[in-house]
């Protein structure tokens, strides 16, 4: 499992929920993955139970990110454990997250990997603007600003965009999703149906 205890954190970032229960993790292809989600408008004990089992399966999966469609719950929400470009750690819960990214002079692609739990075990490069700012609101309703570079940056933009129904695959062109859906293939054994449910019973890849 990724860690990232010995990092230092953004003082942004807020405690992840735990105690969830992993739960399978839903595919492109599946309806619930291209279509914008439902905002959330209840912050309840169903949403607190939601986060928390994204929180696990996001980890039980060795992610940086995970948003509830990806659990095949159809709401705007999503969770993170990511560094940026200084390795600063940012964490949080985003609920109904919008996305801002710089514009004409300040505005910088970075094309670089990317890849995605719901295709799992495939990368291409795909250009995001390098910086990123989210706002929204916690599981608990209170506001919140999460922005940052590097892989945050990218994290930040990648889960919006479930929330919206868009893939990343749907950012890139024809001959890079080929080979992104090669690589899915060859990989679909290391991700079997269920997964990543029972994935910390099993030795960890080399």
């Amino acid at each position: 499992m990724r860690d990232t205890s010995d990092l230092p954190v953004a003082p942004t970032s807020a405690a992840l929920p735990t105690g969830g229960t992993v739960r399978p993790i839903t595919r492109w292809g599946t309806a619930v993955m291209h279509r914008p989600a439902r905002p959330v408008t209840s912050y309840d004990e169903e949403l607190a139970t939601l986060v928390a089992d994204m929180t696990a399966t996001m980890y039980a999966a060795d992610g940086v990110g995970l948003a509830a469609c990806q659990i095949g719950v159809d709401l705007a929400v999503f969770v993170f454990d990511c560094p940026d470009e200084d390795g600063l750690v940012h964490r949080g819960v985003v609920c109904n997250p919008v996305v801002q990214t710089p514009e004409g002079r300040d505005r910088r692609l970075d094309d670089d990997d990317e890849g995605c739990l719901s295709y799992p075990g495939a990368f291409v490069d795909c250009a995001r603007p390098d910086r990123a700012r989210v706002t929204g609101t916690d599981q608990h309703g209170e506001p919140v600003v999460h922005e940052g570079d590097g892989l945050l940056a990218r994290c930040l933009q990648h889960e919006t965009d479930h929330t919206l129904g868009t893939v990343f695959g749907d950012r890139i062109a024809a001959k890079a999703r080929k080979k992104l859906r090669k690589q899915m293939e060859a990989e679909a054994g290391s991700y079997p149906e269920g997964w990543p449910v029972g994935a910390g019973d099993r030795p960890a890849d080399d």
